[in-house]
């Protein structure tokens, strides 16, 4: 059967996603396809109904597609970022950015202040924050005017243009962003990094049968012991796939239990 790949995530993920599909076709000889021409919410939706058969999402629209009985998708494998800060972990953070000329110094000095987010969907733009408040006390009236801006480098280039004063960054996208553009850590500073979170999972549709399911995530857990598999997952400044654990993602199910109350 063919298999499509579909990343949700942002940019940085699109040329990893892209050389992986073209490596488990020659790996397993399938025929595969990188979909990625539709917006991601296309993508994710491809990836639930089927037609799409491998996707790259966030652990939050994973952790609600999976709390019901039966549900169409299952994990694939867990990405494992290559950076220090991530200890050999499928972890990742949520970098509170301001720019660097700006007075706050903490999380607690952004009280009344114009705060952007990603998208309601995104673990690492919105629910995290709303976990931060749940723990600080506070309430969805900390910020003084929240901007929804509909992605995270969209939410960093209005910290840029000073539209916005904050904004909590997907640690994965921002480092990409500095590594493309180095002059830009002379123009930000994180003041604190919420997390860690689950990383983003690769998920499959079961509707792909199962030894072929099984198949492909052996093949990605042994991505990196080739060097032409190092050199894919280099990338996307990926160190190795991990087999995935459904219980990793209780820590997203816990923080959406304790900020329940809380909407920005």
């Amino acid at each position: 059967m063919k298999i499509k790949l579909t990343t949700c995530q942002a940019r940085n993920t699109h040329a990893v996603t892209a050389a992986i599909a073209d490596y488990l076709a020659a790996q397993l000889n399938l025929e595969t396809e990188f979909i990625i021409d539709p917006p991601w919410e296309d993508c994710l939706q491809g990836v639930l109904t089927g037609q799409i058969q491998i996707g790259w999402m966030c652990g939050y629209p994973y952790v609600q597609e999976t709390a019901v009985p039966d549900p169409v998708i299952e994990l694939l494998a867990l990405p494992v970022m290559a950076g220090a800060r991530y200890q050999n972990q499928p972890v990742y953070f949520s970098d509170v950015v301001v720019r660097q000329d700006s007075p706050f110094a903490k999380f607690e000095d952004l009280r009344g202040t114009t705060w952007a987010y990603n998208e309601v969907g995104s673990q690492s733009g919105y629910h995290i924050v709303r976990y931060k408040l749940s723990q600080m006390g506070e309430t969805g009236d900390f910020f003084g005017k929240i901007v929804a801006s509909g992605a995270h480098l969209q939410s960093l280039a209005l910290v840029l243009a000073g539209e916005v004063d904050a904004s909590a960054i997907d640690s994965t996208v921002l480092e990409m962003a500095l590594r493309e553009d180095p002059a830009l850590a002379t123009q930000i500073r994180s003041i604190e990094a919420l997390g860690p979170s689950p990383i983003p999972p690769w998920v499959i549709h079961k509707s792909v049968p199962a030894p072929l399911r099984q198949s492909l995530r052996q093949a990605l857990t042994q991505l990196h012991l080739s060097p032409a598999g190092r050199e894919i997952l280099a990338l996307g400044e990926m160190a190795r796939f991990e087999t995935a654990v459904d219980a990793h993602y209780d820590l997203i199910r816990h923080m959406l239990h304790a900020s329940q109350n809380i909407h920005l």
